[in-house]
């Protein structure tokens, strides 16, 4: 039988020889907006074998022309120096978060053929929040040329049960591959191999909370297509795999379908893992006049005559904040009111740009400047999100993140992906 996750043939450094501290580092579309926390990064790297040499950190988008050469150059040389292969795996992870919390993972490869980003898709792999399709081209072209990907996507289970993970800590060797300190307070890692042969038992068990009794045990309703995975984090990443392994479809037709492309290496995480909190995304304006777009914004929200619950958003600039109800919002959710109003408004105002940010201190940090606003709101449950997702689809672009910055998924992992 085929399963959704599947093991991979993964890549390592050797850890006897390389430094797994200077190797992992964090997700690229962390800290946009704070240079001078990958300048950090750079000074420790220094002349190490890093990941780092291996991704685009989203704060130098404007440089990927000069960038993206060298990170293809960087994959090609450590496919022959650094990295070692370890086939036919899945990795059992075990996280301590920048709370000292433990967030076990399973680090496996799932098939594109069954993910699709767009809202309302059936697939059993689906994306959690609305896709800018702008932002793939630039990913796409990071790894139209890569001979490796290195997952920072974090897939979601509903398992309330608990079935999955102590299943997989189980089944895993007991020797790890790797077990270190991450940088800049990431916490710690360790990863454990679970060899193929030991694996069908947890394909089953991801398979047991899909079944029709399932599915409508736990969302009341009948005839739902299964959803078995909803992307946390790196949304955007495996929309690029996706729209990569297409345009190779186009070109090469049915042998794409045995091409390595066709699979993406992603870490399971339980929705119900106690160390997984759901945080707000906020929202930062830049080169507005925060009182002009206060009061659009309180027109705005006297326009809104729908039947959501009322709704509040601080909005911070310098030394200074107020708040705005929202009486009568269309959107379920705080930050689908805030994000149509966003849209409108730098439909308008070109001059204008918006940045998310993850964390109230660092929207407040952000927010000091002159011609700076910051928005502040509740966020959603993370319990409200699977059913979410099945009944209304996608939700509003960046609508949450999986805790704080630093726990992150940091590049660590690699796998072929050309042949």
């Amino acid at each position: 039988m085929k399963y959704s996750f599947s093991p991979a043939d993964i890549l390592l450094p050797d850890f006897r020889r390389h430094d797994a501290y200077t190797w992992a580092v964090v997700a690229c579309d962390q800290f946009t907006s704070e240079p001078e926390y990958w300048e950090a990064v750079e000074r420790k790297v220094g002349d190490s074998p890093s990941t780092l040499r291996m991704i685009l950190p989203e704060v130098y988008l404007s440089e990927q022309k000069e960038r993206i050469p060298r990170i293809n150059a960087a994959m090609e040389q450590y496919m022959t120096s650094v990295l070692k292969e370890h086939k036919d795996c899945m990795i059992y992870v075990r996280r301590q978060q920048s709370d000292h919390t433990i967030r076990q993972g399973l680090i496996g490869m799932i098939d594109l053929e069954e993910y699709d980003y767009h809202k309302g898709a059936q697939t059993r792999i689906r994306a959690t929040e609305g896709t800018v399709l702008e932002r793939i081209p630039p990913r796409v072209e990071v790894r139209r040329g890569a001979c490796l990907e290195l997952p920072h996507v974090m897939l979601l289970i509903d398992d309330p049960g608990h079935t999955v993970m102590p299943l997989a800590h189980s089944l895993c060797e007991q020797e790890p591959l790797y077990a270190f300190r991450l940088m800049i307070g990431g916490g710690e890692i360790c990863g454990f191999r679970i060899p193929a042969n030991r694996t069908g038992a947890i394909a089953e068990a991801l398979e047991a909370l899909v079944t029709e009794e399932q599915m409508q045990a736990r969302y009341g309703a009948a005839g739902l297509a299964p959803l078995l995975f909803a992307v946390g984090d790196g949304n955007h990443s495996l929309a690029t795999a996706k729209a990569c392994y297409e345009e190779l479809k186009a070109q090469i037709g049915e042998a794409a379908l045995d091409h390595p492309a066709r699979y993406a290496l992603c870490e399971l995480v339980n929705l119900h893992d106690e160390s997984l909190h759901f945080e707000p995304i906020f929202r930062v304006m830049f080169g507005v006049d925060p009182e002009a777009v206060m009061a659009e914004f309180e027109a705005y929200a006297s326009g809104l005559w729908g039947s959501a619950e009322p709704q509040r958003v601080t909005f911070v600039w310098g030394e200074n904040q107020k708040d705005i109800v929202i009486s009568h919002p269309e959107k379920q959710l705080t930050v689908g009111t805030v994000q149509d109003f966003a849209d409108a408004y730098l439909a308008a105002h070109p001059e204008s740009e918006i940045d998310y940010i993850h964390g109230e201190q660092a929207l407040r940090t952000l927010s000091r400047p002159v011609n700076t606003l910051g928005f502040l709101f509740d966020g959603m449950h993370k319990d409200e999100l699977f059913s979410t997702v099945i009944f209304d689809g996608a939700l509003p672009r960046k609508t949450f993140s999986m805790g704080h910055a630093k726990d992150k998924r940091y590049y660590l992992e690699a796998r072929k992906i050309k042949l």
